[in-house]
Parts: C-alpha cells; sequence; structure tokens
C-alpha cells in the first residue's frame, strides 16, 4: 500500500512555508518604511508571527521528511535513493542531507533558528523589521527551491521536491506501468563514503556557517537602507566572528572527514567543492579585520560594506557551482543537476543585483575618513592583512570559476576548452603557500600595533626578544625534522614567530584583560595550523615499500608497486621498523564491542541479518551462541591487521575498512593509529575480488596416515584425528546410519584452523560433507577409508589464499593542525563573546532611536 498522506502533508508544509515567508518579508518590508509608528509596529508583529509560522512549518517538512526516511517508505524517490533497510538510525540522519533538497532544507532550518534569535535580541533596538525583511526574503528563495511546484500553461517547474513518489520520478520503468502500487523492499543506501560519523555532524555545522554569513549581511543591508551607515557595524561585528568560527569548524571538520574517511593520504585536496567553501571564509574574515578598524577609528566602512556583500554573494556562487552541476566533470563532490541551475542563478544575482544597486545609491552617504594610516599604526597592519585574505581568495575564485567561464562562452555560441589545473594540489599550493607566509608575518607584527602606539623605537624594542627566541625554536625545530626546502624554511620560521609574538601579547594580557585576547589566541592557532600542514603535507611518508620484488599492480607499474605491500593471511610481513599480520576479515556486529570474524557468520536472504555458525565471547562474555541470528553493517569489512613494533615489542591492531560498491568500486577508509608526534595512516589499496565465485582448483586425491603431515596451499598441515560423530548439522541422523570426521591441523602462519570434513555412509551409500576456509583458500573432503593399509583418502582442493594489499603512511605533527584548529575556534569564540558585550551594553539605547545618527561629513576616496 502507498503511503501518499506524508508525502502530500510534506509538500502542503513546503508551499505553505513559502507563502508564510513572503508574508513574513512584506510585512516587515512594510514595517521599515512605514513611517507611522503604531502602524509600524502593528506590522511588525504582523510579520513577526509570520516569521514563527514559517518557522512552524519548516519544522513541519523536516518532520515530514525524516518520518518517510525512517519508516522506510521507499515508494518514495528520496527514501529509495539515499537509504536503506540496513542502515542505523545516525546514518539515517546522514540520509536526510545527502540529497539537494535535504540539504536546502537544514540550511532553511537554520535561517529559521537565527531568525527567532534575531526576533528575540533586537525587538527593542529598532534593527528587527530591517533585518528579519532581507532573511525573510532569502528563506523565501531557499523554500522555492524545495518547491516542486509546476505552474500550469506555461509548465514551468519552481524547485525540486523531496516528497516525489518513485513511480512519478521513474515513469519510464515497467515495473510501474504493471504495478502502479510497487514498492521497492529496499532502497539503494547512502553513500558509501558518508557512512561516517563525522558526516552526521559535519554538514549541520557547515550550513550554520552559511545560515550566519547572512546575519551580518542583512545589518549591513538594513544599515544602508536606513541610513545608519555606521550603527549597523557593532551588532553585525559578532555575527561576522561568529560566523567565521562556524564556518571555519564545518570546514575543517570536512578535512578530518576526508582525513578519516578517504584514502588518497590527506586532508585537503583543492577539489572546486572544497573551494567553493574556502573562498567566502577567506573574504569572510578579512570582513572582520576591515569591521575591527572601522570600529576603532572610523576608516575602510565602505571597504567593510563590499566585503560583507562579496561574503554573502559569494555563499551563494558557492551554492551555484555545487548544485547547478556546472562541476560535474570537474569535482567528485559536486551534486547532480535537478534543473535548479536557472532558478538558483536568478538567486544569486537578485540578491547580488540588489545590493550592489543599493550600496551604488547610497556610496556617496557613506562616511569615509581623509586621516592617512601610518605605518606604525594597528589599521595599517590589518588593512594589509586583509588585503593579503582577499588575493588569497583571488587566487582560489579564478582557477575554480574556469567550467563557469566555458559555460558563459558556450552560452553565447562560443568554444572554450580552457582547463581547470591538471595538478590542483601542486596548483594551489604553489601560490598559497606565500600567501601564507605574509598572513604568519602579518598577523605576529600586527598585535604589537594593536594594543599600544608604536614609534620605529618601541617597536625594535618589542620585537627583539620574539625574534630571537623564534630564531633559536625554528633552527631547532629545523635540525629536529629535517626541513631543507627554502619555501618550507621560511613558513616554518614566520610560523614559529607569530606563536612567540601572540603569545607574548597574550602574557601581556593576563587574567584581568582575558576577554581582549581573541585575536592573539586566534593567530596562535592559525601558525599552528601552517606549522601542521607543512609537516604533515610536506615531510609524510610512506612506510609500506614494496621490497618483494612482486608486480602487485601490474596495469600500474609506477609508485603504487612501490608504496604497497602484499600481506597473505597470517604470514608476518616486515614493513619499515614494524612486522605486520593480516588477521582476516571482520564485520561489524550488532552490541558486539569488537569486530567478529566474517566466517563465522552465514549470511541469509537479508543482507543484514546472519546465523551464527558458532558461539562468539569476548573477555569472557559470550556474546552470541551457534545458530543465533546475529544483524551486522553488511557494507562494511574490516580488515585486522596486527602490528609489532621490533624495537620495543609494542602491539597495537588497525582495522582499515574497505566497501565494494557497483558503481564506484573498491571504496577503501583508513584506519589511523596516534601519537604525539605522529599519525600511522593505513588503508587497504587491494582486495581479492568479492562479486566473483572463486575459482578452485582441480581436486587433489592423498593418501595420509594417522599423524602424517602434508602440505596444503603452502601450508602444512595434519591428519590429526578421525573420531564418530553422533549430530551434523543440517543433517538428521537415522539409526544405523555411520559417520565419521576428520580433524585436519593447518598450521596458517601464526594461527591455527582446524578443517572437519565428514564421510557419511547411510543405507550402502557414501555422502560427503567438505570443509571449508576461505582464509587460507583450502578445502577438505574425506574420500574414503582404507582400514586394511591405516590410510586416508583426503581431497584437497585449493583457490587463492585470503590477502589484502595495504598502504601505510606517516603523517608527522598533523596533530599540530588539529589542536592549532581548535585554538582558532577558542579564539574566535573569546573575540565573539567580547564583541557582543559590547554591542549589548551601550548600544541598546543608541540603536533604539528611529532617526539616523549624525554621520561624518562624506568625502571622496
Amino acid at each position: 500500500m502507498i503511503n501518499t498522506l506524508i508525502g502530500n502533508l510534506g509538500h502542503f508544509f513546503v508551499i505553505s512555508s513559502f507563502v508564510a515567508s513572503l508574508v513574513a518579508a512584506y510585512a516587515y518590508i512594510t514595517a521599515t518604511v512605514e513611517k507611522d509608528i503604531i502602524k509600524s509596529q502593528t506590522w511588525k508583529r504582523f510579520a513577526r508571527l509570520a516569521f514563527y509560522i514559517h518557522g512552524g512549518l519548516v519544522i513541519g517538512v523536516i518532520g515530514s521528511l525524516f518520518y518517510i526516511i525512517y519508516n522506510h517508505l521507499f515508494e518514495y524517490h528520496y527514501a529509495w535513493s539515499h537509504s536503506s533497510l540496513s542502515l542505523p538510525v545516525y546514518y539515517m540522519i546522514s540520509c536526510f542531507w545527502e540529497g539537494q533538497e535535504g540539504s536546502f532544507l537544514l540550511w532553511i532550518f537554520w535561517h529559521v533558528i537565527l531568525g527567532f534569535v534575531l526576533i528575540r535580541t533586537n525587538q527593542q533596538t529598532g534593527w528587527e523589521a530591517p533585518v528579519m525583511a532581507v532573511f525573510a526574503l532569502v528563506q523565501a528563495f531557499l523554500a522555492s527551491m524545495i518547491m516542486g511546484t509546476v505552474i500550469p500553461g506555461i509548465e514551468l517547474k519552481i524547485g525540486s521536491s523531496p516528497f516525489l513518489l518513485l513511480r512519478d520520478v521513474m515513469t519510464d520503468a515497467p515495473v510501474f506501468a504493471m504495478n502502479p502500487d510497487f514498492r521497492p523492499a529496499d532502497g539503494t543506501g547512502l553513500n558509501p563514503l558518508l557512512q561516517n560519523y563525522w558526516m552526521v555532524i559535519h554538514p549541520p555545522t557547515l550550513f550554520l556557517g552559511f545560515a550566519t554569513t547572512l546575519v551580518p549581511f542583512a545589518f549591513c543591508m538594513a544599515g544602508i537602507w536606513r541610513k545608519q551607515y555606521e550603527n549597523w557595524v557593532k551588532p553585525a561585528l559578532p555575527w561576522a566572528i561568529f560566523s567565521a568560527a562556524v564556518l571555519g569548524l564545518g570546514i575543517m571538520m570536512g578535512a578530518y572527514w576526508a582525513y578519516e574517511t578517504l584514502n588518497f593520504g590527506g586532508y585537503w585536496n583543492w577539489d572546486p567543492v572544497e573551494n567553493a567553501v574556502y573562498i567566502p571564509w577567506l573574504i569572510l574574515v578579512a570582513s572582520i579585520h576591515t569591521l575591527i578598524i572601522f570600529k576603532n577609528n572610523g576608516t575602510a566602512l565602505k571597504t567593510s560594506v563590499v566585503l560583507v556583500i562579496a561574503t554573502f554573494v559569494l555563499i551563494l556562487y558557492s551554492t551555484f557551482l555545487t548544485r547547478s552541476g556546472i562541476l560535474g566533470n570537474a569535482s567528485v563532490h559536486s551534486f547532480t543537476d535537478l534543473g535548479l541551475s536557472g532558478q538558483l542563478l536568478i538567486y544569486m544575482l537578485f540578491f547580488t543585483v540588489v545590493a550592489i544597486i543599493l550600496a551604488a545609491i547610497r556610496w556617496k552617504e557613506i562616511p569615509t575618513s581623509e586621516k592617512e594610516a601610518s605605518a606604525y599604526s594597528r589599521e595599517f597592519w590589518i588593512f594589509i592583512g586583509a588585503t593579503t585574505l582577499c588575493l588569497m581568495s583571488f587566487q582560489v575564485l579564478v582557477p575554480t570559476s574556469i567550467p563557469v567561464y566555458n559555460s558563459i562562452v558556450e552560452a553565447f555560441g562560443g568554444v572554450s576548452n580552457v582547463a581547470p589545473p591538471a595538478d590542483q594540489i601542486e596548483f594551489y599550493t604553489k601560490f598559497q603557500l606565500w600567501f601564507a607566509i605574509a598572513i604568519a608575518l602579518l598577523s605576529g607584527t600586527g598585535q604589537f600595533f594593536f594594543w599600544r602606539k608604536m614609534d620605529p623605537e618601541k617597536l625594535k624594542s618589542e620585537l627583539s626578544v620574539p625574534l630571537i627566541i623564534t630564531l633559536l625554536v625554528s633552527t631547532a625545530v629545523m635540525l629536529i625534522g629535517g626541513v631543507t626546502n627554502p619555501v618550507y624554511i621560511l613558513l616554518l620560521t614566520v610560523s614559529v614567530y607569530s606563536i612567540v609574538a601572540n603569545g607574548k601579547i597574550l602574557l601581556r594580557f593576563g587574567k584581568e584583560q582575558f576577554r581582549l585576547s581573541g585575536g592573539s589566541i586566534s593567530h596562535i592557532g592559525v601558525a599552528m595550523i601552517f606549522i601542521g600542514i607543512l609537516f604533515s603535507s610536506g615531510y609524510s611518508e610512506v612506510v609500506s615499500i614494496n621490497e618483494s620484488g612482486l608486480l602487485i599492480f601490474k596495469d600500474n607499474p609506477g609508485n603504487e608497486n612501490l608504496e604497497n605491500t602484499l600481506l597473505w593471511i597470517n604470514e608476518p610481513r616486515n614493513m619499515d621498523k614494524y612486522e605486520l599480520v593480516y588477521k582476516g576479515q571482520r564485520v561489524d556486529a550488532q552490541g558486539v564491542p569488537v569486530y567478529v570474524e566474517k566466517d563465522l557468520l552465514r549470511p541469509t536472504e537479508k543482507p543484514f541479518l546472519t546465523v551464527a555458525v558458532d558461539a562468539f565471547a569476548h573477555e569472557g562474555t559470550t556474546y552470541f551462541a551457534k545458530g543465533d541470528t546475529v544483524q551486522i553493517h553488511p557494507e562494511n569489512t574490516y580488515h585486522e591487521v596486527q602490528y609489532t613494533d621490533r624495537e620495543t615489542g609494542k602491539q597495537f591492531t588497525l582495522y582499515p575498512r574497505s566497501q565494494v560498491n557497483p558503481n564506484m568500486g573498491l571504496i577503501a577508509s583508513p584506519d589511523i593509529v596516534r601519537s604525539l608526534g605522529k599519525d600511522l595512516y593505513t588503508h587497504v589499496s587491494a582486495i581479492p575480488p568479492t562479486t566473483e565465485e572463486k575459482e578452485w582448483a582441480d581436486m587433489e586425491e592423498l593418501e595420509i596416515k594417522m599423524g602424517e603431515q602434508f602440505f596444503a596451499n603452502d601450508y602444512v598441515a595434519t591428519l590429526d584425528r578421525i573420531e564418530r560423530v553422533d549430530q551434523i548439522d543440517g543433517v538428521d541422523l537415522k539409526e544405523g546410519d555411520l559417520a565419521v570426521q576428520a580433524h585436519i591441523q593447518v598450521m596458517g602462519g601464526v594461527e591455527e584452523y582446524m578443517l572437519k570434513p565428514i564421510y557419511l555412509i547411510r543405507d550402502r551409500m557414501v555422502g560427503r560433507i567438505p570443509d571449508t576456509s576461505h582464509e587460507l583458500g583450502l578445502r577438505f573432503t574425506l574420500m574414503n577409508i582404507v582400514p586394511e593399509e591405516n590410510k586416508f583418502v583426503l581431497g584437497m582442493e585449493t583457490t587463492q589464499k585470503e590477502y589484502i594489499v595495504l598502504k601505510a603512511i606517516e603523517k608527522p605533527l598533523i596533530n599540530v593542525l588539529w589542536i592549532g584548529t581548535l585554538l582558532l575556534m577558542f579564539g574566535f569564540s573569546v573575540a565573539t563573546y567580547r564583541r557582543y558585550q559590547d554591542y549589548r551594553k551601550p548600544a541598546k539605547k543608541a540603536a533604539s532611536s528611529t532617526k539616523p545618527p549624525k554621520s561624518r561629513k562624506p568625502v571622496s576616496v
């Protein structure tokens, strides 16, 4: 039975939320332009109610969609495309925002929350109506993205609905012609790369970062609209810092997800989708610095306006890049085009054009200053830093936008074959390194000007000690770390200098002025990030060197054969200072605290349900008995690899993960052992084929005496004993039946295996039940018993034994990168709190005035 009620209800909520956002936008605009205070307040209350209703409807949309996913209503295309029966609940949450519609809905949700906060905190400040007018208008555009409504007559489709039935999307599928109410038994499942706990928290954080960029933009537009050219800066500044913190955290979460999930051995690949978020973040950080300049001495207001507008426009541009399908051939992370490219373009152009026109109309009225910034002033250094950030962003923006240039040229009938950089990492890194050097130098020196006036003599005095400490520390690090590249030496030196210089300022602030330390803490975090990137990327070392001489990858005679090592099941292999033993395949069983041997569980018709072929116990606790039904995560296979440090004898075990996807082939995710100085990053590069039946060699018959040793697939085997059995799994023994079982001991490397084939006589008929070890690639059959010669005839079949190809990389000082990220976020938090307190205390009274404040006399720039 097709459940259409929940889908119809969800679609109704979407359309109603779109209408409510339009009503709220109109009412807030009217409240802003209405000169009569009583009427303005009436409109404001009405607008507030409309936005609250809009928020409630958005919650209804979210509830409807999650109900569909959680209850496995695979008659809906969204649930069928992104989820499956085997997914645990926390991955169902990831299903919610895997698709474009769900990610737009997540964005809308955060705008609702932020809107509620702004209404609550600005009812008495005079900013509610103009700011929320911008908010509600943006919400209307976003809500239109998930409407999925076709306008009759012109057949114009607005948005893509997450509540479409599968039969309405796959109209050409023959199954729906035969049975319109057909409902798939299971979905296609979540993208294997997204089955990671970081993908449960990374997208919400990133989209909260996207959403928060609207707040300073809305305050900026409201200030220009109402000619309060200066007053908008104070309320916008803490939001801008908060937005930079959240968006930066979201970016770094994505980097950490890539590091833990993907097998390219890094955390940043300069992919166009990664760049699309990085670009507006840099401009946002630059805008924070220019806003601080204006707050301190009244300069750079126009620059702040441009940068705040540019941040929001670039967020919209990044949305267009990643969701229009324009990056389809340039990025593996972009969404496919759902027919929203034109709508996304209108969305971006509308706010870009409106912002530019509004700023242009008021441009001459925006206060400027003729004050000349001295090279020994804090404003000069902050402005140089902001300029560097903008150039840093622009250098990434231009090549990332090459697919857009090509599309524009082709749209006008031309031909453009401009290609993005072939080696993205090398291309971007060689430029961004120099920008990083400039940022580290500026962030270290600029802080000395931030809190006191400087002249050449004072500057010399202040910098002497940090410079001496920097030279000593950086020289020691260079010698210990073996840094020889001149550019790396320069980056290391200026990063250490930034840490030392900001550390000196931080010590001066002390506990009494800790609220002023946000900038110093953030700059120390950035410098640590640079050092972490320098060592973890520039000096990572492959330790899985292939010393066997075997050509592991026949189609790739290059580095892949040199940097990967082959591990046979239970056969020790030396790798660098470690001895490795591959223990076999493991699965994740529900309710069991450790991974379970894959051969211990027999598959059933349902892929996520298995039957135990034997009991499993761990640390004295039995978790399932023979014959129990055990639920597993069927897509993931974990490969147990035991490491032993040959020098210290210390042992640890890693479980790199693999999935075989019909569309994507082998998907390998690493396992990582972390230490203070470095990470050991391990992933599988190849596994035996899993989609094909193994080919077994022709049976070889061996006459073996009791206790005799023989070779089996390169292992030493012994016929240990023969005994009579009264029970056989799956066979009902009757009176008169004779069943004997052979016990064949196989020394499989460092492990001992016991194979037990059975010989059965019933009614003078012989039956043989073989026993197989897939790990060893062995199958034994007890063919015959020769009592007069005290011999037994064993049938032996062999196939490819279990193996993996493994790659291991040491990443030095990568924890410095992650610690630096945490410090950067903490510094942003301290700065946000300080700026919010600065705004809330003195600004309430001044901001509540309906008259525009006196502004400085406009002068030309």
